[in-house]
């Protein structure tokens, strides 16, 4: 990325998405370089060596391993940053999405979700909070299958987390995006945007735990305008209350691992 063609691309961080987006739609974007300032190049330099001794890349939407799922939402993002095995963004996978203070029997779940996921040969997604979103890629790797995280805030904030080093965070099974400037702190806003890429990359997403309001919900409701497959849970005679608002919106009702495993089925891709 320290190469001029790298640096190129990079400059496109360096403004607002929207003017980003602009300059790549009128095939300005390589050309944004030339309009910075010294000290903003200067930045961006170091910044390029940063990420390069991290082994990330910058992918844009004329790149081959683009996500072409991701053109399905509203406003796509501009570039993505990424660690790991970009083979998945072109393998099926499901999202999963919970509680970051979820229940015991909502963790319970999350762990059975993310197992049936890897048992029908597909891997999560999911973002980075605790709970849910850890839950669930604990369970793809320990099973054997790959899992991409996306974060909600630029990729120079990612660390491996602590209840990773049992299964180790393996770059051949393990992908890490951020549609963000590397160096963005998380908000609550990106959080929302962040869903978004959930939604888009899985073939479907399934709800864990959602609250009445909260981020949970909202991606369940994106993934429906998106029209994916949504599946949230209900536990025997009782479902959060946000799962009972997005059964009544349209999603599937699933009560044991069983009608999730026939669900996986259903989605994966027909034997050539």
């Amino acid at each position: 990325m320290t190469t001029d063609y790298g640096l190129r691309r990079l400059a496109l961080t360096a403004v607002g998405q929207r003017h980003a987006r602009e300059a790549l739609r009128d095939g300005r974007g390589s050309r944004l370089w030339d309009e910075l300032e010294e000290e903003q190049r200067a930045r961006l330099r170091e910044l390029a060596e940063n990420l390069d001794q991290r082994n990330v890349r910058m992918l844009l939407p004329i790149d081959p391993d683009w996500p072409a799922a991701l053109n399905d939402l509203p406003t796509p993002p501009v570039y993505l940053f990424a660690w790991g095995s970009t083979v998945l963004l072109q393998e099926p996978g499901v999202g999963m999405c919970g509680s970051r203070n979820a229940t015991e029997r909502g963790l319970d779940a999350a762990r059975a979700c993310g197992r049936e996921a890897a048992l029908q040969g597909m891997h999560v997604i999911s973002g980075y909070a605790k709970g849910v979103d850890t839950v669930t890629h604990l369970a793809a790797l320990e099973s054997g299958a790959g899992t991409v995280i996306v974060l909600a805030e630029g990729i120079l904030h990612f660390r491996p987390k602590r209840v990773f080093d049992n299964v180790g965070l393996d770059p051949e099974r393990v992908l890490v995006l951020s549609q963000f400037p590397p160096s963005q702190r998380w908000t609550a806003g990106a959080a929302m945007t962040r869903n978004g890429v959930i939604c888009a990359l899985g073939r479907a997403l399934v709800v864990v735990e959602a609250g009445e309001r909260g981020g949970t919900l909202n991606a369940g409701r994106q993934a429906l305008k998106l029209g994916r497959h949504v599946f949230a849970l209900q536990f025997g005679d009782d479902a959060p209350a946000g799962n009972r608002s997005l059964f009544a919106e349209g999603a599937r009702r699933l009560a044991s691992t069983g009608q999730l495993s026939q669900a996986l089925r259903e989605l994966r891709p027909a034997s050539p």
